[in-house]
């Protein structure tokens, strides 16, 4: 288990890519070619402007380096959930509460858009509803209640209040004081949607390559993307890559730093203890700052995250690290076997707050979704195509947070985040 992360997510071992036929595949880029909007990353955020760029009439190439839904898009936890990375509050203190409200109620309409896509396009992707929220400890158990109340109150959004007497409804595990539970929100199997949204955009007339990583980017009035074999001109180009696309805008590398998380999943449970663990068959997460996040797939397994490396290399004894917090959950499932684990890289900003803006006029980026992408990745890539289109005001009002760079360059920001994330990481346990 000493496999880097981003060597970890080749290795094809995830329970995503054993239940998800890839079946339709994509060639990779041979010629040089030319489009009205060129994208580079096949994940949720790319796939998504493809299918609202080709919906506005815009000619749309997608190239994506390895295979769609490959990285973060393809292998995340599949928890579809309200609100950003970050606090609201770190919002509210760039933008003011009035644009806060706004940033909220997109998250919410980011939700929306998976089930209208789902249903539009017919995607097999497993959707589940409901999510909840879980304090650990009567302290945590305060703060999130105090966090409902507050998102109430200023955010006109409800949630349902679970009490500590009322746990054992809602879930199998001595570990939790109490938490919350909103309906809205759900979860879904990541690459069935993520290869859905590529067949979807195919049939609209996109052109997607795979194998086509791109290996520089030439500015202008029309930027040409180059890849080993062939290249694209556009008259508009979107950067939806992540973490992963570094060597071509460096300018925007310091802003983010790339974090390996890890994600086990457990053999077939009996359909009555998988449903016995947690009811309502939501997608759950605790409200630590470490935090575990975990929930009972279609086929009746536990899917289990929350193994976090800052320093992006591989934990050592990975299986057994991700069974004990398991265990620690969920005693009853001492003698449960896992049957799949892998991990990769996502990336984080310093503030948890998302990173949209532009380079150039006419170079689009979209980062930084900071481990809490699933749905506004799908809303980010729609409101690219409203600011080609014309109409940049919901684009901009993300463009307009400040993002500090991570200190330290390139040699020294690691290690330093490494040692920031160990408090917080104290902070939990008191």
């Amino acid at each position: 288990m000493g496999l880097l992360a981003a060597d970890l997510e080749l290795a094809r071992d995830s329970y995503y890519a054993a239940t998800a036929p890839r079946g339709l595949r994509f060639p990779a880029l041979h010629r040089d070619t030319q489009a009205d909007v060129a994208i580079v990353g096949g994940g949720l955020a790319g796939l998504s402007a493809a299918i609202e760029l080709a919906d506005r009439g815009f000619d749309v190439a997608l190239l994506e380096a390895k295979e769609i839904g490959g990285g973060a898009s393809g292998r995340n936890g599949g928890q579809v959930i309200h609100g950003l990375a970050c606090d609201p509050s770190v919002i509210e203190a760039q933008l003011g509460l009035a644009e806060a409200r706004r940033v909220w109620d997109m998250t919410i309409e980011a939700m929306a858009l998976i089930k209208s896509r789902i249903a539009r396009f017919g995607i097999a992707c497993d959707w589940q509803d409901g999510y909840i929220g879980l304090a650990v400890g009567e302290r945590k158990g305060h703060e999130l209640q105090a966090w409902a109340d507050r998102i109430e109150a200023v955010y006109g959004y409800s949630l349902t209040r679970i009490a500590p007497n009322e746990m054992p409804h809602w879930i199998a595990s001595p570990r939790y004081h109490s938490g919350i539970h909103e309906a809205r929100s759900g979860h879904l199997h990541p690459l069935k949607y993520s290869l859905g949204l590529a067949r979807a955009a195919h049939s609209l007339g996109v052109r997607l390559y795979e194998g086509s990583a791109v290996v520089a980017m030439d500015p202008g009035v029309t930027p040409r993307l180059r890849c080993m074999a062939g290249s694209v001109s556009a008259r508009h180009v979107l950067l939806a890559g992540n973490v992963y696309l570094q060597r071509v805008a460096q300018r925007l590398e310091a802003r983010i730093m790339p974090v390996g998380t890890y994600i086990v999943c457990t053999e077939r449970l009996p359909r009555a203890l998988a449903t016995s663990l947690i009811p309502s068959r939501s997608a759950v997460s605790d409200s630590n700052f470490a935090l575990d996040y975990f929930r009972v797939t279609a086929d009746d397994r536990l899917l289990f995250g929350g193994q976090v490396s800052y320093s992006t290399r591989t934990p050592r004894h990975l299986m057994q690290r991700m069974h004990g917090r398991i265990v620690r959950a969920f005693p009853q499932l001492r003698d449960t076997h896992i049957d799949y684990a892998w991990g990769g890289l996502i990336d984080i900003t310093m503030n948890r707050a998302p990173d949209f803006g532009r380079l150039d006029g006419n170079v689009y980026y979209l980062q930084g979704f900071s481990g809490h992408g699933l749905a506004l990745t799908g809303l980010a890539g729609k409101l690219v195509a409203e600011a080609i289109g014309g109409d940049a005001s919901r684009f901009d009002t993300f463009a307009r947070l400040k993002h500090r760079r991570f200190p330290g360059g390139r040699l020294l920001r690691m290690p330093a985040l490494v040692l920031g994330m160990a408090y917080y990481r104290l902070k939990d346990l008191l």
